[in-house]
């Protein structure tokens, strides 16, 4: 909680001091436009967590994410299989491709940076094959899903602000992934592995099925944001959908406290530090910096996350050490 508190202090420092520098970005357009995107890609980010508190990574998601929403588009204009079918196709599809992952990781031992890097590689080649690297686009038609991932519900009292409704499909997904993290006894067994995976199977819990638990999460959360993503975008472009989302993810997830040794993070964590990367993507736009610098701040925020990380373990084992001194 130490960790989301701190992010949560920086997330509204660096909103003051862009609304100090430029007032327009706490307009109700600004404000709508960052939680858009905030809610889009903490979609993923909430998929990757589930994966580095086991102590894992998942590099692929970035081409999951490509790949279920140019699947959608090609299924929705070359047949006439109803949208809720597609949709449900796709997903069904990014929950095998986390079952795969699992069971590489699991069962064959194979290390995940490995296993998702492949994926990664494999799964954006298959989709400009599959797609013949043609872009697709989205019929108007599909009133429902544009409305999910366009949509806004107007706040009342709040000077016309209009919430997204991404925003909303977000925190419904975060409250099932707290309350599944925090409360049941799954989630205890995915904190327990990340922690200590000898210790969790000496225990008797079947660390194997929790590993292929959490990429199964992961893929969906994927598959999930891939849909929003397509729909949002009316245009999918198998080349580029999705290229560089993992860095997001990851970014977020650490970012948000979630240890890369596995065995810690929240969900609210993710949220938080979400908004951290978009806020301050969006200040660049606003405050007319060259958004080339975009994945600088990532690679920063990534490396100052790790550093901090590391700097916690070292003083905690000192406090550990100093403590069990005798005299």
């Amino acid at each position: 909680m130490k960790k989301v508190l701190g992010i949560s202090i920086l997330l509204v420092v660096v909103c003051l001091i862009s609304w100090i520098i430029q007032p327009k970005f706490v307009t109700a357009y600004n404000l709508e436009n960052i939680i858009h995107w905030t809610s889009l890609y903490a979609i993923i980010g909430i998929g990757a967590a589930f994966v580095i508190i086991t102590g894992g990574i998942d590099l692929s998601i970035g081409s999951v994410v490509g790949m279920t929403g140019c699947l959608l588009a090609l299924i929705l204009k070359e047949t006439q299989v109803p949208v809720a079918l597609a949709v449900v196709a796709v997903l069904l599809l990014s929950v095998l491709i986390g079952l795969i992952h699992g069971m590489l990781i699991a069962w064959m031992r194979l290390p995940s940076f490995i296993v998702t890097l492949c994926g990664m590689l494999i799964y954006r080649s298959l989709t400009r094959w599959i797609t013949d690297d043609q872009a697709l686009g989205f019929s108007s038609d599909h009133t429902f899903l544009n409305a999910m991932a366009k949509g806004k519900v107007v706040v009342p009292m709040m000077g016309g602000f209009a919430l997204p409704i991404p925003c909303l499909i977000l925190i419904v997904l975060a409250l099932i992934a707290g309350f599944f993290l925090n409360y049941t006894v799954y989630g205890r067994y995915l904190f327990a592995l990340g922690s200590n995976e000898d210790a969790a199977k000496y225990s008797g819990i079947r660390t194997d099925r929790m590993t292929i638990l959490a990429y199964v999460l992961c893929g969906l959360m994927s598959g999930i944001g891939g849909v929003l993503f397509a729909f949002y975008y009316n245009s999918m472009q198998p080349s580029a959908q999705g290229n560089s989302y993992e860095l997001y993810a990851i970014a977020a997830a650490v970012l948000g406290g979630c240890s890369l040794r596995g065995g810690e993070g929240s969900i609210l964590g993710v949220i938080v530090g979400t908004a951290v990367l978009r806020v301050l993507y969006n200040a660049i736009n606003v405050l007319g910096i060259k958004t080339q610098l975009e994945f600088a701040i990532i690679g920063f925020v990534i490396l100052a996350g790790v550093l901090v990380d590391e700097l916690v373990r070292r003083y905690a084992a000192r406090r550990r050490a100093m403590g069990g001194t005798t005299i």
